[in-house]
């Protein structure tokens, strides 16, 4: 069994989240062969060498699940896209690229944050072609840590008032982009977070099937998608 998470955005604002997802990996992810969380893990990441204590505890919870043999991959998403070696190597956690190619449940499967789908969002794609150009990454990773503080809380805030602003189908991804990007990949299914539209899609790829299996975010509710000898399933759960 493997299971696939996203978009938990966890903070110390919102401990209901964290207890659920430390009841997750105490109760659930042991059993699974490897664990998949797909981008903004947490809800804002200024660099490892700011590591508080309470992502250092996340980070020890982690670890524990990774020694009791669970395989564990973390992928950057568009809110801890600064996430570092550092807190991998604590956590017991291996950083992939985003995108990357994988087998689950015996199919090639694209994985994907989601972020990079919204290209009708044309501003946001300006602004994450120029917080992922690895110039930019060097500068701001040598920022002083409350310049960086101040810059991250500037962005949430714009961003947040941005969302609010724009239509949802900018904000959702580009349906022509899914089949390219799946194409250019050779894979059938897709899996990706980010636009927390937990939902399973079909479409076709030239003459061929294909799927594409949003996860959910952890608000209101939490959700997993489970893969298994029966198929793909996803399926929310309480909080509390």
């Amino acid at each position: 069994m493997i299971l696939l998470i996203s978009d938990l955005h966890l903070e110390e604002q919102r401990p209901d989240i964290t207890r659920a997802f430390l009841r997750f990996l105490q109760a659930r992810a042991p059993q699974a062969e490897a664990l998949y969380i797909l981008g903004d893990f947490f809800e804002v990441w200024v660099g490892d060498d700011a590591m508080t204590p309470f992502q250092h505890q996340i980070a020890g919870a982690l670890y524990a699940l990774s020694q009791a043999g669970t395989r564990i991959y973390l992928m950057h998403g568009n809110r801890d896209f600064m996430i570092g070696n550092a807190f991998c190597r604590e956590a017991g956690c291996t950083l992939l690229s985003d995108p990357h190619v994988t087998q689950l449940g015996g199919e090639r499967t694209l994985l994907m944050h989601g972020d990079s789908l919204c290209t009708r969002d044309e501003g946001y794609m300006r602004l994450r072609r120029w917080l992922r150009n690895p110039i930019s990454l060097f500068v701001l990773q040598h920022l002083p840590l409350a310049t960086r503080q101040k810059l991250a809380q500037k962005l949430r805030s714009s961003s947040k008032e941005q969302t609010r602003m724009k239509a949802s189908d900018i904000v959702d991804v580009t349906p022509s982009e899914v089949p390219r990007v799946m194409q250019r990949h050779g894979v059938s299914t897709l899996i990706h977070g980010h636009t927390h539209r937990p939902a399973t899609h079909s479409l076709q790829i030239g003459a061929a099937p294909a799927t594409r299996i949003v996860l959910g975010d952890w608000d209101r509710q939490g959700w997993a998608l489970q893969v298994d000898e029966s198929g793909f399933h996803q399926a929310p759960f309480d909080l509390d």
